[in-house]
């Protein structure tokens, strides 16, 4: 497929999960989205299919349904848009016999489907009339080429059914297998062109061929673009990229204009690599490749860096930009045990796991790796902003001079922190003010913790403590207990959240009397609530803690 995005393999009943399997083997960024208290052991769960499979539709993922294809209809009928604007939809048999290619003709469904079907070794029925006739679809060419009028694209098909013939001008090596009825003569006729045209009977498909060249980043950049295109007489849907000389770096101008033009920026270190100039304006020049290929080969992305929390580890609690930049990404990087629940990873893929311990040196990895023009991620678990790898890539910036760090695209992209997912399991501990401290002193003066953990008792604030004790800690809870309870009654209570959102999570609610550090390891979460931190029995067993919003005086 083209497209970036991984497909969504979406099952009802843990019948199809062999089946599912069997396609996340063909596509391993996909991830198994399956029918929650039905499907277990999937990467994402979902309490109701028609409104998953909405949702999905209108975010345009790709949707591979193993299920009966009139489910899949009734489900979609609400959301269908135009024919222009979806995503490929296939409905696939459970045990994998037939494979069935329902919307997303110019996204590529069927192309899809026979990928698919090659894979299960199943034919896929594809019932679109012109690319039965003729093996190919002329409406959905291949990566490097667009497709200039949808409408007349249609009716050149028609014409085509009808029994009229078709010649070919220009390079277009994909229809070489095609059943077209080609003809010298044709009729109707199909160009392969850079440049704008407006015959009736014509059919233009634009290669991507076309580089822009910026040397003057002033505002109206794409407006000026289109004016040197349109004196030219060259068609805007051929432009490749738009071309900048240096390192990678933000030029709000530029990132707007191919932005507005729907074609990447790419970075050169000169121009001697490129073609001769076709035509040219003041800060503008415009340049032809040899094919799309050539085209696409030429400068470097401007480097991403996606710092992202992947919240407690399971698929469900995952947000979804975090879930895209670790699909798009080339490289992922951060602690072997954070990276390894980030996954699956797909064969082309770098993972980089290293030591917890190595935060400044990975982050510097990360930049060097970006400043190349790749797709990073680096990896933290809970949030990256909290006790994690944004501080950490933040600082390494500040540090540096080089200018191509600079220049990477950097973002931090939340995740749910441990401290939030322990108190949504328990109920709202954290419903009223309250305060995060780390009991390590790795890298800050235990007095310093002392002090906030005296500050914050005295305040009464609820508080959750982060890295509680280690081996090499074994000493600092307890320590910290001592200061707590010269502020907060023994019934105090207290919240104990180990590998919360993961297969072994344990919640345990106590008092603050019983808590010792016996029953803590650096997996667990504490939350100490506040003297206004209240609980109740909730119905099927165990209880409910929060800490209500109002306070005394209040």
């Amino acid at each position: 497929m083209d497209t970036l995005k991984s497909p969504a393999i979406v099952i009802l009943a843990a019948s199809a999960l062999a089946t599912a399997r069997r396609v996340q083997q063909r596509y391993p960024g996909a991830e198994i989205h399956g029918l929650r208290g039905r499907v277990e052991g999937v990467e994402r769960s979902y309490r109701e299919f028609a409104e998953h499979l909405r949702g999905l539709y209108r975010a345009g993922t790709p949707i591979i349904a193993l299920c009966a294809a009139g489910i899949v209809i009734r489900s979609l009928a609400p959301a269908l848009a135009g024919k222009g604007a979806e995503p490929p939809v296939l409905a696939v048999a459970e045990d994998g016999s037939a494979v069935v290619p329902l919307l997303g003709g110019l996204a590529g469904v069927n192309r899809l489907a026979r990928e698919l079907g090659g894979w299960l070794a199943v034919a896929p029925a594809i019932t679109t009339s012109g690319e039965l006739r003729f093996g190919t679809c002329l409406l959905d060419p291949p990566s490097g080429y667009v497709l200039a009028d949808l409408e007349q694209g249609k009716r050149l098909v028609s014409d085509l059914l009808g029994g009229a013939r078709l010649r070919v001008e220009g390079e277009a090596p994909w229809l070489e297998q095609a059943r077209l009825p080609l003809h010298p003569e044709g009729e109707r006729c199909l160009r392969i062109d850079v440049a704008l045209g407006n015959e009736d009977e014509t059919l233009l498909i634009h290669p991507r061929l076309l580089l822009a060249r910026c040397s003057d980043f002033a505002d109206d950049l794409a407006g000026r673009l289109r004016d040197l295109l349109a004196t030219a007489e060259l068609a805007e849907q051929a432009l490749a990229a738009l071309l900048v000389e240096g390192p990678g770096r933000s030029l709000p101008a530029v990132e707007r204009a191919a932005c507005e033009l729907g074609v990447p920026l790419r970075f050169i270190e000169s121009t001697a690599g490129l073609p001769p100039a076709r035509c040219e304006a003041p800060g503008l020049s415009l340049h032809q490749a040899a094919s799309p290929a050539a085209a696409a080969a030429i400068g470097r992305p401007r480097g991403r860096l996606s710092v992202v929390g992947i919240g407690p580890g399971c698929a469900d609690l995952l947000a979804p930009a975090v879930r895209r930049a670790l699909d798009e990404a080339g490289d992922v990087l951060g602690y072997e045990t954070y990276v390894s629940m980030a996954g699956p990873y797909r064969a082309d893929q770098r993972v980089h796991g290293s030591d917890n311990r190595e935060e400044l040196q990975r982050a510097a990895h990360a930049f060097e790796l970006a400043a190349e023009g790749r797709r990073v991620v680096m990896v933290s678990s809970g949030d990256p902003g909290v006790f994690a790898m944004a501080a950490a890539v933040m600082e390494a910036l500040e540090a540096s001079g080089d200018a191509r760090w600079h220049g990477v695209e950097l973002e931090v992209l939340p995740g749910i922190s441990a401290a939030l997912a322990t108190a949504a399991r328990a109920g709202a501990p954290l419903g009223h003010d309250f305060c995060l401290i780390s009991l390590s002193d790795n890298l800050k003066p235990w007095a310093v913790i002392e002090k906030r953990l005296q500050h914050a008792a005295a305040a009464d604030l609820a508080m959750a403590f982060y890295n509680p004790i280690s081996r090499a800690r074994p000493w600092q809870l307890g320590r910290a207990l001592d200061l707590l309870r010269q502020h907060r009654a023994p019934q105090t209570l207290v919240v104990l959240g180990r590998d919360i959102g993961r297969p072994a999570e344990a919640l345990r609610v106590l008092a603050l009397g019983e808590l010792t550090p016996e029953l803590v390891d650096m997996r667990t979460l504490v939350i100490v609530g506040s003297s206004q931190t209240r609980r109740f029995p909730r119905q099927g067993g165990g209880e409910w803690v929060y800490t209500p919003r109002w306070y005394p005086g209040e």
